[in-house]
């Protein structure tokens, strides 16, 4: 109930502050007429084409390492060991996936950032 209230109470002030004008002479305006106009068609082309260029890098990755086998191998070590509580990290492939992901997250940030204008 709480949260619902602050939430109705931060809409309510940034309504009310949206609806604010600043006059500055057309200045806004102006600066977002001179602004280079880029057609959406040519950024959702470059947020799938990065998607899949990443894609294809962690599936070239998964592959020339053949990760299914050091997929394999780490479960079986952390079923084996799961009562100990240890288990062995292979580097390299945490390296990987962690590429993997940061070009796919950033490849997400660029495609939130430019879906905003």
């Amino acid at each position: 109930m709480a949260e619902d209230n602050n939430d109705l109470l931060l809409q309510q002030f940034f309504s009310e502050a949206a609806q604010q004008q600043i006059a500055d002479d057309g200045f806004t305006e102006r600066v977002m007429q001179a602004l280079p106009q880029q057609s959406t068609f040519n950024i959702k082309l470059f947020n799938r084409l990065w998607t899949l260029f990443c894609v294809a890098v962690f599936v070239v990755l998964f592959v020339v390492f053949r990760g299914w086998e050091l997929l394999a191998v780490h479960f079986m070590v952390m079923l084996r060991t799961v009562a100990a509580e240890s288990f062995s990290i292979n580097l390299l492939m945490l390296t990987t996936v962690f590429f993997g992901l940061l070009f796919v997250g950033v490849g997400e940030v660029i495609s939130s950032e430019t879906s905003r204008r």
